[in-house]
């Protein structure tokens, strides 16, 4: 961030009074600009014994199969995020939410929700962002082809709770990997 988006003149990084953490700050204005991180919502629609993915059509991980996710927008709860991005990326209409897992990305500013769905039908096709969307059961999975680690950790718990036949909700994290 270089200006202030209250009066336009350049801001500084610096401990505001009172707080603890290094803020943008315009000298200007006195306008402390807090960023925070963003909030990704998704689902895991299920279909009788199988789950919806989608492969990517977009950047990062192109061609990489992943839950239909996105960031919220402003003004949505988390079940109409997910909703929306479920539609956005599977054209899939779902219902029945339960929030099945909150995860901090903390190396990229990221909190993944993701619920579990119900498909309401078997309607579903690709959006703008997916190149193929398609139903998998457990042995199906591309593990080796998952666009990322909070989704290959996410569908993990989820085969472990189907197969115990108890879901639970899952507070996690994923750790920046090694490079």
């Amino acid at each position: 961030m270089k200006y202030c988006s209250q009066c336009g003149h350049s801001v500084i990084r610096k401990i505001p009074e009172g707080e603890e953490l290094e803020r943008f700050v315009c000298e200007s204005c006195q306008t402390i600009h807090y960023q925070n991180p963003k909030v990704v919502a998704g689902s895991i629609p299920e279909w009788e014994d199988k789950i919806l993915l989608c492969k990517r059509a977009i950047e990062p991980r192109y061609g990489l199969w992943t839950l239909p996710a996105g960031f919220m927008e402003l003004g949505e709860t988390l079940e109409q995020a997910a909703a929306r991005e479920t539609w956005e990326e599977a054209q899939a209409r779902i219902d029945q939410l339960d929030l099945y897992l909150v995860c901090s990305l903390p190396h990229i500013s990221q909190v993944y929700t993701l619920f579990r769905a119900n498909l309401q039908d078997l309607n579903f096709a690709p959006g703008q962002e997916s190149l193929e969307v398609k139903l998998f059961d457990e042995s199906q999975i591309p593990w080796d082809q998952l666009a990322f680690p909070v989704i290959r950790q996410t569908l993990r718990h989820y085969f472990e709770d189907k197969a115990k036949k108890q879901f639970t909700l899952h507070v996690t994290e994923v750790e920046r990997p090694p490079r």
